[in-house]
């Protein structure tokens, strides 16, 4: 097991960078790095199983499945993967049961900055490494230009 961890400054409120993350319309959109057409099933709500999601090579549904060990609103989730989907079949016999991942936020005069520290296998770990460098700007990006409760639509 390896840890991956990516961080980024956002200019923008840690309220703005939370619903950015979570909310699953701009979700679809920052986790293009990972794997076009990716979303989730369930919700972020402590205890919940949630499943992050997309088409696999042979269109069909493929990811992981997790549940929500800890969830701070704009301060911390914290998952805890279960099992992986293959071909929409859940499968708890994987490398991953039982790692976590976890996103951390934290606002200093209107920055925030976002910590994501991830456990993932260690044959996972040069290409999930790259995928986060990637969707964290992605997020960046998207969350700061996104309206702050106190500002109009930019």
């Amino acid at each position: 097991m390896e840890i991956i961890r990516a961080s980024v400054d956002v200019h923008a409120p840690a309220r703005v960078v939370w619903d950015t993350m979570l909310a699953r319309a701009t979700y679809e959109q920052w986790t293009g790095a990972f794997h076009e057409g990716s979303t989730y099933e369930g919700g972020w709500d402590e205890g919940a199983e949630i499943r992050f999601v997309g088409p696999g090579e042979d269109g069909q549904t493929s990811g992981l499945v997790g549940t929500i060990v800890e969830n701070r609103p704009t301060e911390l989730v914290t998952i805890r993967y279960d099992g992986e989907i293959d071909r929409g079949v859940v499968t708890r016999e994987s490398p991953i049961v039982g790692l976590r991942e976890s996103y951390a936020f934290s606002e200093t005069d209107g920055v925030t900055t976002l910590e994501v520290e991830v456990e993932v296998p260690d044959e996972w770990a040069p290409s999930m490494r790259q995928m986060w460098a990637e969707a964290v700007i992605s997020l960046k990006q998207l969350a700061e230009a996104a309206p702050t409760p106190d500002s109009p639509a930019r």
